[in-house]
């Protein structure tokens, strides 16, 4: 087991990387800020944190493409309140996008090029086709599956309580829902993926790219 929370460790520190915090303190201060001093305050709060970390990107010499993500983000969020009068507008943006992912992930099932093969396609720029072979593929349709069924319950929550003006409540679902739940899929979605690469015994990303036939030592680490 500990060998596996270090492949863990090292895995999503390669893929994630700084988006951790640009991902996660934003959402985890305006929680906080939005309980104690109400939504306004948490708003312009969750701006400036979006704004601080940019600021650290460029000290620390990093991207900076998820730090302005997350500034614009907040910003459009402000926006919709402004411009809607409602409160529950703040979380809007997360809800459309939300539910663009869920109609990704129905779209790549229906199409056979399931999304989570193009999430660690982009995230690794391992050969495309890999993807598709026959003995690879179900692995990523079957965690899109999961992925369909996470997004698709989060988007129909977050519905019925923007439709019920609970802003409030959006703020904890969306918070919880968001970032934290997200880890715990993506953490699922390796160790399933990975364990069914195993149990399909088709080529690794090297032994696909070499053109060697089977019996293939298969995909070890990474998904």
């Amino acid at each position: 087991m500990p060998a596996k929370l270090t492949e863990l460790k090292e895995e999503f520190s390669a893929v994630l990387g700084a988006r951790l915090l640009d991902a996660l303190l934003p959402p985890l201060l305006f929680l906080i800020a939005n309980a104690i001093w109400g939504l306004r305050f948490a708003m312009w709060t969750a701006l400036g944190l979006s704004v601080l970390l940019g600021i650290r990107r460029v000290q620390r010499n990093e991207p900076l493409t998820y730090g302005l993500l997350g500034v614009f983000s907040v910003l459009l969020a402000i926006g919709l309140v402004t411009l809607l009068g409602r409160a529950e507008s703040f979380f809007l943006p997360g809800l459309l996008s939300g539910g663009l992912t869920l109609g990704l992930c129905l779209l790549s099932l229906l199409v056979k090029r399931p999304l989570t093969a193009w999430s660690s396609f982009i995230s690794r720029r391992w050969e495309l086709a890999w993807y598709w072979h026959p003995q690879v593929r179900p692995a990523y349709t079957e965690t899109t599956f999961l992925w369909t069924l996470f997004f698709g319950l989060k988007f129909w929550w977050q519905v019925r309580l923007y439709q019920g003006g609970a802003a409030d409540q959006l703020a904890w679902v969306q918070t919880l829902t968001g970032f934290p739940a997200l880890l715990v899929l993506l953490v699922i979605t390796y160790l399933y993926g990975t364990w069914r690469l195993r149990n399909l015994q088709g080529p690794s990303v090297d032994e696909f790219k070499a053109n060697q036939s089977a019996p293939w030592l298969g995909q070890q680490r990474g998904f």
